[in-house]
Formats: structure tokens, C-alpha cells, sequence
């Protein structure tokens, strides 16, 4: 199962060379370093709370800086229930993802976070009643036990640290059907939503840290802001490069969502596997395989 696994990363490798997506690749690489640099910062005993409220700190002065967004343009009618709501969930999520790193590794985390897609692939079937194809339901039938198998521990692990990538999943799997819903609003441009989202993550976690200084006794350190500016960075530059990957290929769309997906998958794994000699088993490998497969079913699923 390792030789298939490692056949789809040099297939994935192909894809990437025959196609020129310096945009995608940078997405990717910036997606997978904020995972790199949670799991470096547990060496340094860090305060996670700190390091994500910092991160919004600095993602919305990049945001603002690079997209100059038009706040005068939000108004009463804008959807405030969803910002509220995806406002609450980014942070919470992260903290989970932080703590799925910690106990898990960088690989699980990474494929959970990538497989979140069925979650609102499963909303469009059957809460907005879209039509759905054959090799759409296909990639859906091999989706499911590839989280399973991902997922999956030795017997002899008693703790329950799978309910971290498991939230992960779900909880990025809610915040993309919100987005989706967001992008309905097409009076509002999507970097001046996400500089909303960002500012009411920041003012709950910011919240959060006040609570911690106050009641608990902690006090603010310059590591945290170092590594939460180091997130903040490559935050936005994910977010930043994805959105130019989907301009250089606003015909093929499709294109930027398997690359990104099965790149942060196979990136992830190899960094987890090589540099932070993160160990699986074969079913974990058998799952990434099956990840993989799925993506793409999905893809071709969207140019029928």
C-alpha cells in the first residue's frame, strides 16, 4: 500500500510540473507550514490561545493591506449571522487543529482538514437537494472509510485523541458550506467579508486571552506574538495565493481544487513522515490513498 500511496504522490508530481501553478504550489506550502509551525512551537511551551489571537492580529493587517477592502459598503442587511457565526467557529477550529497536531501529527490533521469537503458535499445532497452523478456518489462511498483509515490507531492507543481531527473535519466542513452561503451575497466582495470574519475571530480571542490574564494569571509573551505573526503570515499567504491560483485559472476551477487538496494531503505527509518521522500504519497509508482517489472522482465529477 506504500508503493501505491507513493505512486500517487509522483502522479501528483506530474500534475503539478505539467501545469504552470506557482500560485497553487505557494497556497499549498503556506497551508502546510502553519501546521509545521504549531508543531515546532510545542518545544517552546507556548500559549495557544496567544498564538492564534495574535495571528488574526496580523492576518487582518495583511489582509487590509494587500485587498484595501471597502468597509463603507457593509451595512445592517449584511449577513452578520453568518460572519457571527464563522467568526466564532475559525478560532475555535484552529485551537482544535492545534491540539490534533499536538496528539496526532501533522499528517492526520492535514488529511482531516482536506477531507472536510464531504461535509458540504453531503449538505449540498441533502439539505439543498442538488443533483448528484454517478462518480460523485462514488467519490463519497471511498471518501468515508478513507477517514476511517486515516484516522484509524494502533489497538493498543486507549486515549481518545481522535475526537481532535474529527472536529477538525466537521468544524472546516461547516465553515465552508457558511462561506459558500456568504459568496450568495455577491454585493459584497469576499476579501471585505473576510476582513469582517477576521476582526470578530479576533475580538473572541482576544476575549479569551483577557480572561486568561486576568483570572488565570498568565501573563502575555513575546514567543507567542512571534509564532501567531508567523501564522498570521503564512495564514494570509494561503489564502492570498489561492485566490490568485483560482484568477489564473477562472476557466478550470476544478484545477485549483484538486491542487490544493491533494497537495496539502501529500505535502503533509511527507513532511510529517520525513521530518517529524510521524509513524503510520497501512491502513493510514490505504487511507491517504483512498483520499486521494476520491479528490479526484470529485474533480472529474465536476466536468461532467
Amino acid at each position: 500500500m506504500q508503493q501505491a500511496f507513493k505512486y500517487a504522490i509522483y502522479s501528483s508530481f506530474v500534475f503539478f510540473k505539467k501545469i504552470d501553478m506557482l500560485f497553487l504550489i505557494l497556497s499549498v506550502i503556506c497551508s502546510v507550514t502553519v501546521g509545521v509551525i504549531f508543531k515546532i512551537s510545542r518545544k517552546y511551551d507556548v500559549n495557544a490561545y496567544q498564538i492564534v489571537a495574535s495571528n488574526y492580529i496580523f492576518a487582518l493587517i495583511l489582509c487590509y493591506g494587500f485587498f484595501s477592502p471597502d468597509l463603507r459598503i457593509v451595512t445592517a442587511d449584511s449577513p452578520w449571522i453568518l460572519y457571527i457565526s464563522i467568526g466564532i467557529l475559525l478560532p475555535s477550529v484552529f485551537l482544535f487543529l492545534v491540539a490534533s497536531i499536538k496528539h496526532i501529527g501533522i499528517v492526520k490533521t492535514d488529511a482531516a482538514q482536506r477531507l472536510s469537503l464531504f461535509i458540504p458535499i453531503l449538505a449540498a445532497w441533502f439539505i439543498f437537494k442538488e443533483d448528484f452523478n454517478s462518480l460523485k456518489i462514488i467519490a463519497l462511498l471511498i471518501g468515508f472509510p478513507a477517514i476511517l483509515f486515516i484516522l484509524s490507531k494502533p489497538s493498543q492507543t486507549t486515549e481518545n485523541k481522535w475526537i481532535y481531527p474529527t472536529v477538525v473535519l466537521l468544524g472546516f466542513g461547516t465553515i465552508d458550506i457558511l462561506f459558500k452561503q456568504i459568496a450568495l451575497h455577491t454585493s459584497l466582495p469576499y476579501t471585505t467579508s473576510l476582513i469582517i470574519i477576521f476582526g470578530i475571530a479576533l475580538l473572541i480571542m482576544a476575549a479569551v486571552v483577557t480572561y486568561q490574564l486576568i483570572f488565570n494569571k498568565l501573563e502575555l509573551q513575546l514567543k507567542n506574538l512571534i509564532f501567531g505573526s508567523l501564522v498570521g503570515a503564512f495564514n494570509f499567504g494561503n489564502i492570498l495565493f489561492y485566490l490568485k491560483a483560482h484568477q489564473e485559472f477562472s476557466q478550470n476551477p476544478s484545477t485549483v481544487f484538486a491542487g490544493m487538496n491533494m497537495g496539502v494531503i501529500i505535502l503533509g505527509s511527507l513532511v510529517g513522515i520525513i521530518i517529524f518521522k510521524e509513524k503510520l500504519t497501512k491502513l493510514n497509508y490505504f487511507g491517504l490513498f483512498l483520499a486521494l482517489i476520491a479528490i479526484i472522482l470529485i474533480v472529474f465529477s465536476q466536468m461532467q
